[in-house]
């Protein structure tokens, strides 16, 4: 049966299962099989990357032979000659493949498909269109692919700007499928090694300062440190309930009380909340504490370090969201919570009543929880209110003490406690604290808390007894800090959702 029969058998054949094109790559790995062709060997040695070897290529030199390994995403037969080109971590590079140096192998290519990974040793060689490429004295099939690839072409326009046609655009199906998604699009693959360059950016200036990294539990017997609703699972063995954590900040504070002068944690925290582009049920976070500083040294170092990340990953200290240019260059602007919401509705705030606060809201045409306090309404002003405002980076601080349960009351002000938030873009980037130590006040602020849940609010903080048992024990002054991870990898990639810095996002399951 010639190949083109075969091919028109195959696809005229009705499946259940599988489309045309699916059919037909089983039907070629079974050709391969008898063949005597391995689709999934064990390994292949590659020693070079496309990218060495296209930016090392010299055309003086002589002929020097590479082993390179790869998926097909191009594919031109030309009878007793083809090419192709593989795409590996770093790039994409052209493989000249002959009958006269394979032999049978050149046989089997016929039956190799784009999406397929090969592995290829040959020599580099300049072609007459004036391409870097791997002429093959070697092919080896490294895993058949049996799901075709979407389609990806691209096109110079009259201007010399590349355009995209066809190209995995369904967001949803890029987030179920990340795999494809990182297969045909470069762009998402340059966004999650950039998040890893800042992830080990803050690790580094982290570790030159000589703090700790340390692991805390994710599951908790009780979940503090923030204010969320958590999710619940089951211990069999002890038979007890515990929660993923919503935060790692009083086991870290722990540590504090046992010695350490500074600690922090990359954390992967959980919170059964809603789903936007600024929130996903499982997200990471750093949290640093530092003995015997304040949230006003805090601050400094926050500009330090995000600043320094940026130019660090960058090159730059300004980025681009959107149509938005975002600069970090020192120093940002400052503000106090109560000021900020002054400036941008005309309302002054301080020292109003629960019931004051909830006809301001009124007037304000904002929808708000009434039966959640003060502290509640007045986020929820400055969230809805002022937020949105914050393009460049802005520090909020001194926060109202109905808002802040673990931080230390303000040295001059009353009513209030030391608190910033870094607003960036219009989301919160970073938490921090003059952490509070006081044992006794700590237990009134967490007996407050519970009293707001018993009103209905299900994201006030409970009462964590083996926290104050540690603060009895006396916890030095310690600033704390909490910098929101992807928020950070969003703004510094200009990504407008955190769905696209997470490799797998939280979705609905599939019909």
């Amino acid at each position: 049966m010639t190949d083109s029969k075969k091919k028109k058998d195959i696809e005229t054949t009705d499946s259940e299962d599988l489309n045309v094109l699916m059919r037909r790559r089983r039907e070629e790995l079974v050709e391969l099989r008898k063949m005597g062709i391995d689709p999934y060997p064990p390994g292949f040695e590659a020693t070079d990357s496309s990218a060495k070897i296209i930016e090392s290529f010299k055309d003086e030199e002589p002929a020097r032979t590479v082993s390179v390994a790869g998926r097909i995403m191009t594919i031109r037969r030309m009878g007793k000659a083809s090419f192709c080109h593989i795409q590996d971590s770093s790039g994409k590079i052209q493989i000249y493949l002959k009958k006269d140096d394979l032999g049978n192998t050149y046989d089997a290519f016929r039956l190799m498909d784009i999406g397929d990974v090969i592995g290829v040793k040959g020599f580099i060689f300049r072609t007459k269109m004036g391409e870097v490429s791997v002429h093959a004295r070697e092919l080896v099939l490294l895993a058949k692919s049996l799901r075709p690839l979407p389609v990806v072409k691209e096109k110079v326009d009259e201007n010399g700007n590349k355009v995209v046609y066809d190209p995995l655009s369904d967001k949803e199906l890029r987030y179920r499928q990340r795999y494809v998604d990182l297969i045909v699009n470069k762009d998402v693959r340059e966004v999650f090694v950039k998040r890893a360059a800042i992830i080990r950016t803050i690790r580094n200036f982290l570790d030159q300062r000589n703090y700790l990294e340390v692991e805390t539990p994710i599951l908790q017997p009780v979940y503090g440190g923030a204010s969320a609703r958590p999710f619940l699972t089951h211990h069999n063995a002890l038979d007890i309930n515990l929660y993923l954590r919503i935060a790692d900040e009083l086991y870290l504070k722990r540590l504090i009380v046992g010695g350490y002068d500074g600690v922090y944690e990359f954390a992967k925290d959980f919170r059964n909340e809603g789903m936007d582009r600024a929130h996903n049920p499982e997200f990471t976070m750093l949290e640093l504490y530092v003995a015997f500083k304040d949230y006003l040294w805090m601050m400094n170092l926050v500009e330090d370090l995000i600043s320094h990340v940026a130019l660090t990953v960058n090159g730059t200290p300004v980025v681009k969201v959107g149509k938005t240019q975002i600069d970090f260059t020192r120093p940002w602007k400052k503000m106090t919570m109560f000021g900020a919401i002054k400036e941008y509705t005309g309302r002054d705030l301080r020292g109003k009543s629960e019931e004051e606060l909830k006809r301001i809201a009124d007037d304000l045409h904002l929808e708000i929880d009434r039966n959640l306090g003060i502290g509640t309404i007045i986020n929820g002003i400055f969230s809805e209110r002022v937020e949105p405002h914050l393009t460049q980076p802005t520090f909020i601080a001194d926060y109202p003490i109905e808002m802040s349960p673990l931080a230390k009351k303000h040295r001059t002000e009353e009513g209030l406690v030391e608190r910033f938030e870094l607003i960036v873009n219009g989301q919160e980037i970073c938490n921090a604290f003059s952490e509070l130590n006081d044992p006794l006040d700590q237990r009134k602020r967490f007996e407050e808390q519970m009293k707001l849940r018993a009103r209905g609010d299900e994201e006030a903080q409970v009462l964590d007894e083996d926290y104050l048992r540690a603060l009895e024990y006396g916890m030095p002054p310690a600033a704390g800090l909490g910098i929101g991870i992807d928020r950070l990898t969003m703004l510094l990639t200009g990504q407008d959702s955190i769905r696209d810095v997470v490799f797998f996002p939280q979705m609905k399951p599939e019909r």
